[in-house]
């Protein structure tokens, strides 16, 4: 058995799948495009994908995916982002002219770049474990720190501007497989009508009933100016019928709406606002 997720080998992903799927061999890919693709093929039997992080917010490419692929969330793990400085054996800051990493990973160690490597230009890469085959006397790459390769030196302390930091990671299968039956959360995306009061007479189809929404999070609809599509996630048992109910209730104040994911939050998980 197979599970698609972002490599190279060492990336967040494929320790995320690790978690979600120890039993399945991880298919490296080099963009969360081919992981979907993977996927909904039948390639894979299963993919792992980011879907948030606790700083900067929903991974976009992944929620448009998600929203428009034959694919369903099913489970989730949290993992905690501990960002270190590659560089090669012996090479000093100065000497740095660039800086190769994930744009997320960029933009979570901007302090540090910005007081530490001023003189270095940022150059983005598929994944953190990609600049690790990128390093050579002048650039450095921010990787996890369960990331190794022979010759590599990590910085010793983690390099984020804020080191309580965590990603939200989903576990996808074929649509056709059905959602799970039950399970503590429930995502969805809804488009409303475009008219006052049309968000506030969805989100009252949860507020009535004492059901506690744990995300929301608009985009913008493609070739519809002014106009958005709205990712919500509540907190209730699909199982349970007043969960159903609101469901219902939502949908039909809806223009749009599908089911993205059903899933548990993860044992042990820290208790993070992923918002």
């Amino acid at each position: 058995m197979r599970a698609a997720c972002l490599g190279p080998e060492g990336s967040y992903s494929e320790l995320a799948a690790s978690r979600l799927c120890p039993r399945h061999e991880a298919w490296l890919l080099p963009n969360f495009p081919a992981v979907f693709r993977a996927v909904t093929s039948g390639e894979a039997d299963c993919g792992v994908i980011p879907i948030e992080n606790s700083i900067q917010g929903g991974v976009l490419q992944n929620l448009d995916l998600l929203e428009t692929q034959d694919v369903c969330a099913v489970a989730q793990t949290v993992i905690k982002i501990d960002h270190r400085l590659a560089t090669l054996e012996g090479v000093p800051l100065s000497d740095i002219r660039r800086v190769y990493s994930h744009e997320q990973a960029i933009g979570q160690c901007s302090e540090f770049l910005a007081a530490r490597l001023p003189q270095a230009e940022c150059i983005f890469t598929d994944s953190t474990a990609r600049s690790l085959s990128l390093l050579d006397p002048h650039s450095a790459g921010i990787v996890g720190a369960h990331a190794h390769k022979a010759g590599v030196v990590l910085s010793a302390e983690n390099i984020a501007n804020e080191k309580n930091n965590f990603t939200q990671f989903f576990l996808i299968r074929r649509r056709a497989e059905g959602l799970p039956g039950q399970g503590h959360t429930v995502f969805f995306v809804a488009v409303c009508e475009h008219r006052p009061g049309s968000l506030l007479a969805l989100l009252r189809a949860f507020s009535g009933r004492g059901i506690n929404l744990t995300r929301i999070e608009s985009r913008p609809i493609r070739n519809v100016p002014g106009e958005y599509r709205f990712f919500i996630a509540i907190d209730g048992d699909l199982a349970d019928r007043t969960v159903r109910e609101a469901l219902a209730e939502a949908q039909g104040n809806a223009r749009t709406f599908r089911i993205l994911g059903v899933y548990d939050a993860p044992h042990g998980a820290p208790h993070v606002d992923m918002r």
